[in-house]
């Protein structure tokens, strides 16, 4: 049996997770528009080891969101899982941030469509499609949004959006049918650790080294 810790911070919610084997023992998490990831993440960790009698050295991997998401955050998110994973000599796991964000809808028809949506300022967003089996289906992309976005889409198959980019689009959309609008969710560890789990069983570790977020974007101060 194994301890996986994981850490998501793409996006304004700072949120940690450990897992044991298969059970998901406890989430820590906090959404603050200020980005309270530098003051909340390490006391964070440091809780849920303390809560479960253990030190990073009995961790078997440390997960980390990849992104795309805020710059800031994934830095602080990334340096955090490189640094355990050095100290502890265990693997690093690198999850995708919409993946994640997508677990959080239940489809009810396998012919869904899942589009998570994270705001990347004004009218773009980042996200992907995933089928209801939560494999993706499209390459991540920053999208400009406008009135006849996934229109398309929409004439085939139900489409769950979910995000904190969606408020927005659901503003302008002309669809009315076949959609559901998911608004103010954010990735969580919560989800994040079935995917982390998912790659350490499989051996799919990233060189921790060399591993970098992904921006998808060039750094915007502010």
């Amino acid at each position: 049996m194994s301890y996986i810790l994981c850490i998501e911070t793409a996006t304004t919610n700072c949120s940690v997770s450990l897992g044991f084997g298969e059970k998901l023992l406890e989430v820590k998490e906090l959404n603050s528009k200020n980005y309270s990831h530098a003051e909340q993440l390490h006391p964070f960790i440091h809780s849920l080891l303390s809560n479960h009698g253990i030190t990073v050295k009995k961790l078997s991997a440390v997960a980390v969101s990849e992104g795309p998401g805020s710059y800031t955050g994934l830095r602080i998110g990334v340096s955090a899982a490189k640094g355990i994973a050095y100290a502890a000599e265990i693997p690093l796991i690198a999850t995708s941030t919409l993946q994640s964000l997508a677990l959080q809808v239940k489809p009810k028809s396998t012919s869904d469509l899942i589009v998570p949506m994270l705001d990347a300022r004004r009218m773009e967003v980042y996200t992907q499609s995933f089928a209801s089996d939560y494999k993706a289906i499209t390459s991540v992309e920053a999208k400009i949004l406008d009135v006849h976005s996934f229109s398309t889409e929409a004439h085939k198959r139900h489409i769950h959006f979910i995000g904190d980019g969606v408020e927005k689009f659901a503003e302008i959309s002309s669809l009315t049918n076949n959609v559901s609008f998911i608004t103010q969710k954010l990735p969580s560890a919560r989800e994040q650790f079935q995917l982390a789990r998912q790659k350490f069983l499989a051996k799919n570790f990233e060189d921790t080294a060399y591993f970098v977020p992904y921006y998808l974007k060039d750094f915007i101060p502010g």
